[in-house]
């Protein structure tokens, strides 16, 4: 039986910006998971709660992944499974059948999600399952890339931060990769040839917090859907020109001053920037028209500077959670308890990084 985990994300500074090819963001990864289970078998399966936990049954036509699309309500599973199966044909080995099983902790127990990037992970956590089944040695970048060529194939219109995060684990800074490049090649060479160039604006870099740093998450209750919000706010884009593009030279300036203070160790500098990034989606939020700090995660940050935290909502808002930046000796009891009056659960996750994780910055040069 094999058994990988991938952890969930939180955005948290960059969003909407991060959309555009070398425009920064920075990420976490959370000790919240997902969980992929493989065990071998005569014939396949998989089984998770999005199917209510009832066994749905896969096979293969001509040497392919298939699942009867009336029956998949996982289509981020297939795709991995699809994408990472080409990979390993194309390193010569032969495929298997086999059960899969996924576990989830990126949900609440009504099933609500907190947006922590639960696509995101299972798809890490699928690939890295598949890699380890075939016995095929893989980096984090690797699992990245496989997993944006899953997410480019189901035309996603995020940045696929969720999956560096997820892949990368630890803080993060992160810029998307020119997704029309990358699209092509996808039609023209070998995904193990793909994979090994060099995709052009992609940045990921492990940044080491501040001991003094420390990061809390409320949770507003309310779910949203970030590919709706998306898609919301690049319909809004062509009519906001000159606006829009100030919007970016401000987040990619916010963003680089707050990866510099991660650098030196200025955990004042941090929030500084993370309060001008929450001003700068605020500004956002009234040209485009689009509800990114809802009412109660401006309660949230209202809360959290009341008492020193530095505090904005989270990916692209509408709901979901929102983050505070303190410093360690702050005093945060009296913020909590005024989010519990107000509805506002403090979810008591920690940074993630494995400890025997060893990862490699990406930077593309022109």
């Amino acid at each position: 039986m094999i058994k990988a985990s991938a952890p969930g994300k939180l955005y948290i500074a960059g969003e909407y910006a991060v959309l555009e090819p070398g425009h920064p963001a920075i990420l976490v990864a959370l000790d919240q998971f997902v969980t992929v289970i493989l065990e071998k078998s005569a014939q396949g399966t998989i089984r998770s709660s999005y199917s209510n936990g009832i066994a749905i049954p896969w096979t293969r036509r001509n040497g392919r992944f298939y699942i009867d699309e009336r029956e998949n309500p996982f289509s981020y599973i297939a795709k991995s499974i699809t994408i990472t199966e080409q990979y390993i044909k194309e390193l010569g080995h032969t495929l298997q059948f086999f059960d899969l099983e996924v576990q989830s902790e990126l949900d609440n127990k009504d099933g609500r999600k907190y947006g922590l990037g639960s696509s995101g992970a299972v798809t890490i956590a699928t690939i890295k399952a598949l890699l380890r089944f075939y016995n095929i040695s893989y980096t984090s970048e690797l699992l990245y890339k496989l997993a944006a060529v899953t997410h480019l194939s189901l035309n996603s219109n995020g940045s696929f931060g969720d999956l560096a995060a997820s892949s990368y684990e630890g803080w993060l800074a992160y810029s998307c990769f020119e997704r029309e490049w990358v699209l092509e090649k996808m039609q023209q060479l070998p995904l193990t040839e793909l994979i090994s160039l060099p995709w052009p604006q992609l940045m990921i870099e492990p940044l080491t917090a501040p001991e003094d740093l420390r990061l809390l998450i409320g949770w507003t209750g309310t779910p949203a859907s970030t590919t709706f919000l998306v898609d919301q706010m690049k319909d809004e884009k062509s009519e906001m020109n000159g606006f829009y593009r100030q919007f970016l030279a401000d987040s990619k300036e916010t963003v680089n001053r707050m990866i510099d203070a991660f650098y030196q160790n200025d955990v004042t500098a941090i929030q500084k920037n993370i309060r001008r990034s929450r001003a700068l989606l605020n500004s956002l939020s009234a040209k485009s028209g689009i509800d990114i700090e809802t009412e109660a995660l401006t309660t949230l940050c209202t809360l959290a500077e009341e008492v020193g935290g530095a505090a904005k909502s989270s990916g692209a808002g509408g709901g979901d959670c929102g983050i505070v930046l303190f410093n360690q000796k702050d005093e945060i009891l009296p913020m909590i308890d005024r989010w519990k009056q107000n509805n506002i659960v403090n979810l008591p996750l920690q940074v993630y990084k494995h400890p025997n994780i060893v990862t490699k910055a990406i930077h593309w040069e022109k």
